[in-house]
């Protein structure tokens, strides 16, 4: 198999249910950016980490690519079966949250992001997962979206906020607060 197709030379891709539309159509957005938030998801988990959270992130990338293929399906022409989206893979963070939480210290400020390479790492992969967010509640507004999959983005997006906070609770990394200049 040939991993180029020449097919979208001229700036046009095909959903999964083969209608064309353009690079730059709102689903392509979403679903790239969904792309670009799993190999940040994905870089976050090759670092050094404790075990479970290493297998939480596996989790999430699986899915993310769920989701990413849910979102390039033409919901009008798609056949193809695709994994479903389930209420408990939101409950699995809401969950792994409540557990970090328990150990750490009380949020009493905003937290600047960085500290060390891998909780900046969670930060970028939360503004990200903010945007993709963003960008599917957009396109819910004009095509069908399954509600798990913002629920599901939006539910992430705190989780990496607060997987930084533990990441760098475990690296004895002082988080960096935001004190307003007044």
């Amino acid at each position: 198999m040939k991993i180029y197709t020449k097919t979208g030379d001229k700036g046009q891709t095909s959903l999964i249910g083969g209608t064309r539309v353009p690079k730059f159509h709102l689903r392509i957005e979403c679903y790239g950016t969904v792309d670009e938030l799993n190999s940040y998801v994905g870089l976050i988990q090759c670092q050094e980490i404790d075990n479970h959270a290493k297998q939480v992130l596996k989790e999430i990338q699986d899915r993310l690519f769920t989701i990413g293929a849910s979102l390039a399906a033409d919901p009008e022409k798609s056949r193809m079966k695709i994994p479903d989206l389930n209420l408990t893979d939101i409950t699995l963070l809401e969950e792994e949250m409540d557990q970090m939480n328990e150990i750490l210290p009380e949020l009493k400020h905003f937290v600047l992001p960085g500290g060390n390479t891998v909780v900046s790492y969670c930060h970028i992969a939360r503004c990200i997962c903010r945007r993709a967010e963003r960008l599917t509640v957009q396109l819910a507004a004009d095509s069908f979206v399954d509600d798990k999959v913002t629920i599901y983005l939006n539910r992430l997006s705190d989780y990496l906020f607060v997987l930084a906070r533990k990441l760098s609770l475990d690296a004895k990394t002082d988080e960096s607060i935001w004190l307003p200049r007044l």
